[in-house]
């Protein structure tokens, strides 16, 4: 009998629980309607995996002072954005490049949500093979005369890693200042004490979001996904590309690794520096203050324009996305989308449809390897409501494509860290390279072409014989979308 109760008592305070869970939800963090409607059923129909569940998942982050450094001031950005806004809103912007004007409103949004300066003086090589980016990244260490800023989602201290960190250590030696960041829950396992030598020899190692206790980490939703290298200043990498033995293929589950990396020399490098300072100084105990050698001059190397786009949870806008949905809303002749997830929100979606259906040429490329198999079932789905509007997938047969990239009409493209997903444009901390550029855009989409040989492509009637199982599978993959 009082075993009876007791089970009725905690049957009686979990949903108690789960109806106070409901109407935080619903009144006081304002989700959106989606989101909302996935935690509702997680709660209802898993009364007590689910309050766990939303303890470690469904919170939303303060936001109050979360990125923060001085060294802004120093470097006129705040200036230069009202000064950029201003000219182009008075049509007396120059640019140098005649195609760049056909952008003015694409660059004004970033410029306005997020203090993106446009610089159009940039060389830019692209990267399409974790070997060969790997190898000029070491050469570009090896070259390095003042500091070396890394940073990754995803540190793993195998092969690559340590061959990363012992080019590191011989830098750090000479005298030349190294910093590594690395997000704690991609870095599953690295700890501080792992870069020992490098301590030891005045590097410096921060880890983002650690946890509180071991195995508790009540920030686990919001990770910084972001993949940067700065070296003195000059030299910028950004894109899809961690560092891991996976990423030269060498992972026997992923077999060959398809990602997508950018080398900047040029005006950019320096808000890519910026960024790396303000998540440096978020997770930092020793803040890094404004010096001129993290911001030299640099002769112009190239007339590529690009603007340096930042989002995550700290934002009140969704500056990728928006970025993503406006670029595609500015394609007269083609789309072509590469990602390794597609769950788009309602507004990507639509954009993606209303410009197939105007008779654009969109093609999307996704993976044939899951290695999230709920996203990946949820992408299927997703990208198989597209065909209908006449788009065109593609399904990566080589290996695993973990690029994130969008280019338009040989004139404008986008590669950086943000997947097509509700992660990438809510909660992770992500960041992309908007590019302006006649010759880097038609060198991405011929990327893309190229990829297209070793795809098979999703016709209208493979997807509609698929079976019943996997029918199932999207179903309840896309239930869950909102949240994955």
């Amino acid at each position: 009998m009082n075993f009876s109760w007791d089970i009725s008592f905690l049957l009686a305070v979990s949903l108690f629980i789960n109806i106070f869970l409901a109407i935080t939800v619903i009144f006081l963090e304002r989700k959106d309607p989606t989101s909302t409607w996935a935690w509702l059923l997680v709660l209802f129909f898993l009364p007590v995996v689910g309050f766990l569940l939303y303890l470690l998942f469904g919170r939303q982050l303060r936001k109050k002072h979360l990125f923060r450094w001085d060294g802004q001031k120093y470097i006129g950005i705040q200036k230069l954005v009202n000064y950029q806004k201003d000219a182009i809103h008075d049509d007396t912007f120059e640019f140098r490049m005649r195609n760049f004007e056909n952008y003015k409103d694409l660059i004004y949004m970033h410029l306005s949500n997020n203090d993106a300066v446009l610089t159009q003086d940039n060389a830019i090589r692209i990267f399409d093979d974790g070997h060969e980016k790997f190898d000029q990244l070491i050469k570009d260490i090896e070259h390095a005369k003042e500091h070396i800023h890394i940073q990754y989602y995803i540190f793993r201290l195998d092969n690559l890693g340590k061959r990363i960190v012992d080019a590191l250590l011989v830098k750090a030696k000479q005298g030349v200042k190294v910093r590594i960041l690395y997000d704690e829950m991609g870095s599953r396992g690295v700890k501080k004490h792992h870069f020992k030598e490098l301590l030891q020899a005045g590097g410096e190692v921060e880890i983002f979001f650690p946890s509180i206790l071991p195995l508790i980490n009540p920030r686990l939703n919001f990770r910084n996904h972001r993949k940067l290298v700065i070296v003195d200043g000059r030299i910028g990498y950004i894109g899809g590309f961690n560092v891991g033995d996976e990423y030269l293929g060498l992972k026997k589950k992923f077999g060959y690794w398809r990602d997508t990396h950018l080398r900047i020399e040029g005006s950019a490098v320096h808000p890519l520096q910026s960024r790396f300072l303000l998540d440096w100084n978020q997770a930092a105990s020793n803040k890094t203050k404004y010096s001129d050698s993290y911001f030299p001059v640099i002769p112009k190397k190239g007339d590529a324009g690009v603007q340096i786009v930042s989002s995550g949870p700290d934002e009140d806008w969704e500056q990728i996305k928006d970025g993503y949905v406006k670029l595609i809303g500015k394609a007269r002749k083609y789309v072509y989308i590469q990602t390794p997830y597609f769950i788009p929100d309602a507004s990507f979606l639509d954009a993606v449809k209303i410009a197939s259906l105007s008779g654009i040429d969109v093609r999307i490329m996704i993976p044939n390897k899951p290695d999230h198999i709920f996203v990946y079932w949820a992408t299927y789905s997703y990208v198989g409501q597209l065909l209908d509007a006449g788009a065109r997938i593609y399904i990566y047969e080589k290996g695993f494509i973990h690029a994130k990239m969008i280019v338009i009409d040989d004139e404008a493209s986008t590669v950086g860290t943000a997947n097509i997903d509700m992660r990438s444009f809510k909660l992770n901390f992500e960041v992309n390279a908007f590019i302006y550029d006649h010759a880097i855009s038609h060198e991405l989409a011929e990327i893309f072409e190229k990829d297209m040989l070793d795809s098979t492509e999703l016709t209208p009637e493979l997807y509609q014989n698929r079976s019943n199982m996997i029918k199932f599978k999207e179903s309840i993959s896309r239930l869950v979308s909102p949240i994955l």
